[in-house]
């Protein structure tokens, strides 16, 4: 039986370095199970995206956000939605417009403001948690991209 070279050595120390990091910062599948009570937050959640008019006009999340928030939409006047499968994992991110950095929470608020004409779910609120765990488990597996565009 040989004996391992230095090198051959460095390279295995090398290798479980890798993979030891590698483990550490390894991201949940998408198909990870999410039950208790987070699951019944997201129930809610995509129950306030795709019926709550927040007593606007009539719209609801899903009338810009189609699929459930799943897929990309253009309205019949040509406006354009991305979808919302990466939307938790971009915030926070810098709003131009804004002059600020903005998270999950105050888009949510803005969309509801500006889009639906709503009242917005005020900060913490129950209405509010279950919004940000509805759109956060469309996120599930994706990488972090604070900043980012949505896809």
């Amino acid at each position: 039986m040989g004996h391992a070279t230095p090198a051959s050595r460095k390279q295995a120390v090398a290798a479980a370095a890798l993979l030891g990091a590698a483990l550490c910062f390894a991201v949940p599948g998408a198909d990870a199970a999410i039950s208790g009570p987070l699951a019944k937050a997201v129930a809610q959640g995509k129950h306030e995206f795709l019926h709550d008019t927040f007593g606007s006009n009539g719209m609801t999340c899903a009338a810009c956000h189609r699929a459930a928030g799943m897929g990309p939409t253009v309205l019949p006047n040509g406006h354009k939605f991305p979808s919302l499968a990466n939307g938790a994992a971009i915030f926070p991110r810098y709003k131009a417009r804004a002059h600020q950095v903005i998270t999950l929470e105050d888009q949510i608020r803005g969309c509801v403001a500006r889009g639906l004409h709503g009242k917005p779910p005020a900060y913490n609120s129950a209405a509010m948690r279950s919004l940000v765990a509805y759109i956060t488990s469309l996120s599930q597996g994706k990488p972090i991209d604070m900043g980012g565009k949505p896809k």
